[in-house]
């Protein structure tokens, strides 16, 4: 009986693994197992080191193999060899402490900037309460880089029109201070003076239904979804996608990363950075659209 078997039987007999696993760790071990005879034919289990497997693993990087499937094989690789090694079939475990490769994070979808224009500048101009609200729900989103939750937690007074600034309380209760422009500042003029025309209300939230209660983040995704889907193919049209746009939109227009950070209230570098990755994208799209010889 190979070691191979030996482990396989193992899982099945000890572990009560399902056939359909046991198959599947005896694929991946088979796939190892040709790719290091077809480097040497004198490598066996009991030789192969650790450089064997990292070439095994950049071998599946270069062929496309994704970050979860090339972990999955490795996982059956430690598995295997931590088994060979308690039963003294092998004399040393090639695959401890070998890293596998990071799962690469989705970039954030942004909404183009033309497309935003066109929302703003041609399509949210009703002057009916709730359209003047919705074109106010989404300057806040897209020029604040707001989190929704943020932005239906925004009273009147977190409006600061003698500095033009809004102060936003955002995760763990820690309070950030957003400067804004003249678009925003007439907008959030219009749609209060708008809504203490039209609403009794005895709340102090900033953002308001008809009935005069404050808006829910439900809601407010409502209305994202339904004036997004105007302009955008994006299959997600979310409030977040707003404040991706932001962030992408200022790095685009090279603001500096440490202000982005502060303006999202990142409390991580790393997480704006993120931002970095999508407007690299798009650079090298322009670059092999643009440049004759790309």
């Amino acid at each position: 009986m190979t070691i191979t078997e030996a482990f396989l039987n193992y899982l099945e007999a000890e572990r009560n693994y399902s056939p359909l696993t046991v198959k599947n760790y005896g694929d991946d071990l088979l796939a190892f197992e040709t790719f290091f005879k077809t480097l040497d034919n004198h490598i066996t289990w009991e030789t192969v080191d650790a450089d064997v497997i990292r070439d095994w693993m950049e071998s599946m990087m270069d062929k496309g193999h994704t970050a979860t499937s090339i972990n999955r094989r490795l996982s059956a690789l430690r598995s295997f060899y931590r088994f060979a090694l308690r039963r003294h079939l092998v004399e040393k475990d090639p695959a401890h402490g070998i890293i596998g490769p990071k799962k690469s994070k989705p970039l954030p979808q942004f909404v183009k900037e033309q497309e935003m224009d066109k929302l703003l500048d041609d399509l949210l101009t009703g002057d009916s309460y709730k359209e003047v609200r919705a074109r106010t729900i989404f300057i806040l989103l897209y020029e604040a880089g707001l989190r929704v939750s943020e932005l239906v937690g925004l009273d009147n007074d977190s409006v600061d029109f003698v500095n033009n600034q809004l102060k936003v309380l955002g995760k763990r209760n820690k309070e950030r201070v957003i400067p804004f422009g003249e678009e925003m500042r007439t907008a959030l003029q219009q749609y209060m003076k708008r809504r203490d025309e039209e609403i009794q209300s005895s709340t102090h939230a900033l953002l308001q239904t008809p009935k005069g209660e404050r808006m829910t983040t439900g809601q407010v995704r409502v209305e994202v979804k339904k004036y997004l889907s105007l302009v955008t193919t994006l299959k997600k049209r979310s409030p977040h996608v707003l404040r991706h746009s932001f962030a992408t939109a200022m790095l685009n227009h090279e603001a500096g990363l440490e202000s982005v950070k502060k303006l999202l209230g990142h409390q991580s570098l790393s997480t704006t950075e993120i931002y970095t990755h999508t407007t690299f994208e798009q650079l090298k799209k322009v670059y092999r659209k643009a440049h004759p010889r790309a």
